[in-house]
């Protein structure tokens, strides 16, 4: 999955480590249960690690976050952050309100500018989520360059049409997967044997037929943004922050944020 190709040029991508220091116990602090002699200390947790890697300035900045976000993200890949499309997909269900979140791959930036990724929009969470709340953000976390995007927005899925030129792209094994595996739904006994059972009725179904056509319960789906924001790690934690905000005319407001 090479994020150079499918990232398009009309559009447009952190951690802190923590030391593994532990602090040695204290003779007021130590105490000993009756059933187990050995001593359990009470620790401090260890200092956080310093951002120091870079800095952002407006002068810095791009006009239009979609362009900022190409720049970020090609600098990701050269200089060869682990896997850059890596990216946390949170949404939230209602009338609950209850956040759930997990990680996804970006597969492409589109020219209109929205975020595109694929799934299973049937069984999973996050369509049950969607399908009540129709707003997701994105979160990029780039260790090594100390940085981290944060995208939300509107939620969107691609027609089949849209969704069936990657489907092809992927090996025959993912996308028989793609039609077996009913995301998130319980498997009986908690074994494998159920799942099993799905992938061979598929691969049935398909057998000796190359072109296999994408589920209608598959496919891409898209977070159109109307906020972007760019963080830059700093020293004792007085991060540089940035917001892109999209007014109603469809033009980018730039602000400052406080750390």
């Amino acid at each position: 999955m090479r994020m150079r190709a499918l990232i398009r040029p009309t559009g447009l991508l952190m951690s802190s480590a923590k030391p593994q220091t532990s602090i040695p116990p204290s003779s007021s602090t130590t105490t000993t249960a009756t059933h187990d002699p050995s001593p359990h200390p009470t620790t401090t947790p260890p200092r956080a690690a310093q951002f120091q890697k870079g800095t952002l300035n407006l002068t810095d900045l791009s006009p239009s976050p979609i362009t900022q976000f190409n720049t970020w993200f090609t600098t990701a890949q050269r200089e060869k952050v682990p896997v850059p499309e890596t990216v946390t997909l949170s949404t939230a269900s209602l009338p609950s309100g209850r956040v759930s979140a997990r990680m996804v791959y970006l597969k492409e930036v589109d020219p209109a500018g929205r975020f595109v990724f694929y799934s299973n929009w049937a069984t999973s969470r996050k369509a049950a989520d969607v399908n009540s709340n129709p707003y997701a953000s994105l979160t990029f976390w780039w260790r090594e360059l100390e940085r981290q995007v944060r995208i939300e927005g509107r939620f969107e899925r691609l027609s089949d049409a849209e969704s069936q030129v990657y489907f092809d792209t992927r090996i025959r094994g993912s996308r028989i997967g793609a039609w077996a595996s009913r995301q998130s739904a319980v498997l009986e006994g908690g074994g494998r044997e159920q799942l099993d059972k799905w992938v061979q009725e598929v691969e049935q179904k398909f057998e000796g037929q190359e072109k296999i056509p994408v589920p209608g319960f598959w496919g891409g789906g898209r977070v159109a943004p109307d906020l972007i924001e760019f963080w830059q790690g700093r020293e004792s934690r007085l991060h540089d922050r940035f917001r892109y905000t999209k007014d109603e005319g469809g033009e980018w407001k730039i602000e400052r944020l406080s750390p």
